[in-house]
């Protein structure tokens, strides 16, 4: 935003507003369709400005991966944390995920989707991707054994793919649905892994602070 004669600049607020405006081109049009000029013009920042809080295009693509995968554990987090230890705190999970892919806009994981425009092995996307689904399924973990789930951590990574499988279906056929098909399927498996009497209620994605997920 341009600063009006004795206005003093908010370095912070100017790195955030990039950060903000390069993760909304990002996700709806795809990282190689979208340049530094683009994201200084909509962000109203020069380009002086991207480069050095950021350093390069690349650098920007980290620190904006980054920060959208901070924000997603951290809406997860908060959106789970009021409900009692058990399965209904799994299924809370993909009831939240459920809630996003009814989302306008909603295109899929930005991760995994950055991960997959990257052509270089280990580069940035494909470790910071690598590292997203490894926080959800630490998530997953916790909340498995806390339920007294047996084998979390491999129930858990099951959990994890019926989550990725129904957000690239969702992505792609437009239709959230598989949502709701994978948390049929992770009750059936809960069903395996813990005694479940009664079935789990669905929680409602409205609880906890939803962030701009696209």
């Amino acid at each position: 935003m341009p600063v009006r004669p004795g206005e003093k600049i908010d370095p912070e607020r100017t790195r955030e507003r990039i950060l903000e405006v390069a993760e909304d081109l990002f996700y709806s049009r795809g990282i190689c369709a979208v340049g530094i000029t683009e994201i200084a013009d909509a962000a109203e920042a020069s380009k002086m400005s991207i480069y050095k809080n950021f350093g390069s295009k690349d650098g920007l693509v980290e620190a904006t991966l980054s920060y959208r995968s901070e924000r997603v554990h951290l809406w997860l987090a908060e959106g789970t944390a009021h409900v009692p230890p058990g399965p209904g705190r799994v299924l809370a999970i993909f009831d939240m995920v459920v809630g996003w892919f009814h989302k306008p806009g909603f295109r899929g994981c930005a991760l995994v989707s950055a991960a997959a425009e990257d052509r270089v092995s280990g580069a940035a996307p494909t470790r910071l991707a690598r590292a997203h689904l490894q926080v959800y399924r630490e998530l997953l973990t916790r909340c498995l054994a806390e339920a007294g789930a047996g084998d979390p951590g491999g129930v858990a990574r099951q959990l994890l793919v019926l989550i990725e499988g129904a957000t690239v279906i969702s992505a792609i056929d437009g239709d959230p649905s598989a949502g709701t098909d994978a948390r049929s399927a992770a009750e059936a498996l809960l069903a395996s892994a813990i005694e479940l009497t009664p079935p789990s209620p669905r929680v409602g994605s409205s609880h906890g602070v939803t962030p701009r997920l696209g």
